[in-house]
């Protein structure tokens, strides 16, 4: 299960930009863990503070959340997909590498795992600069390398895979194809990605069902008109078994 920062913000009718704090978030995680068992991976944006992020790793990690995926940019966190469209900062390496040091050392166990986003081909800083940046985050202690881009052909990300399995046969390499979307899972898995991750589709579908049929319940002051889009009231009551 993804929690996704971009949904759980527009959930709560906030923007996209680490406005709504670890609390509020780590509250929506332990009502999803209410109602299934599966791995969770928590988009955790930029981390924040170094001396912050330590402290949500020992949270998440005690709450049976699975990883935490950061992204190597600082200052007030944009959405990727605006890319160069507005200003955003990608953090050193230094930086970023001192960050995943402190939250691998906060960690109690093994099984957590904390996983480096890298942002530079978003940010259009170059391949080599991605490479460079994915050999020094695993260096740091990062357990998987996430690599997104906004181009909707799925070969720079292809490349990058390729050249990453170059030398690096074991870490995990993550991807999130919201823009690249004609890339099949077999696909992506033939150039070494191991997790594919569909960000924000069930939300955006979401959005846009009840958008739809709100406008129909208006246009009509009755709901007849959407009754075959809807789940069957006998089903909604039933989803949720009691124990």
């Amino acid at each position: 299960m993804w929690i996704s920062s971009l949904c759980d913000s527009t959930q709560k009718g906030k923007p996209d930009i680490e406005l709504v704090d670890l609390s509020s978030r780590f509250n929506t995680i332990n009502e999803i863990m209410e109602v299934t068992t599966k791995p969770i991976i928590f988009d955790g944006d930029t981390g924040g503070m170094i001396e912050h992020f330590v402290y949500a790793v020992r949270s998440l990690e005690r709450m049976g959340v699975s990883a935490v995926i950061i992204e190597d940019k600082i200052g007030l966190k944009k959405n990727s997909l605006f890319g160069t469209e507005v200003e955003q900062t990608q953090d050193d390496i230094e930086h970023f590498c001192a960050k995943i040091k402190a939250g691998k050392n906060a960690q109690l166990t093994d099984d957590f795992m904390i996983i480096a986003r890298i942002e530079s081909l978003i940010l259009e800083a170059g391949m080599d600069d991605a490479l460079l940046r994915a050999k020094e985050y695993v260096k740091a202690g990062s357990d998987a390398i996430m690599i997104h881009s906004r181009k909707k052909d799925p070969r720079e990300i292809y490349e990058f895979c390729d050249k990453f399995r170059s030398f690096d046969n074991k870490t995990p390499l993550v991807v999130v194809p919201t823009s690249f979307n004609e890339a099949s899972e077999d696909e992506l898995a033939s150039h070494g990605v191991n997790i594919v991750i569909y960000a924000n589709q069930l939300t955006r579908s979401a959005f846009l069902a009840m958008q739809g049929t709100a406008k129909d319940i208006l246009l009509n002051h009755r709901a007849k008109e959407v009754d075959d889009r809807l789940m069957p009231i006998k089903d909604i009551i039933s989803l949720i078994e009691p124990l």
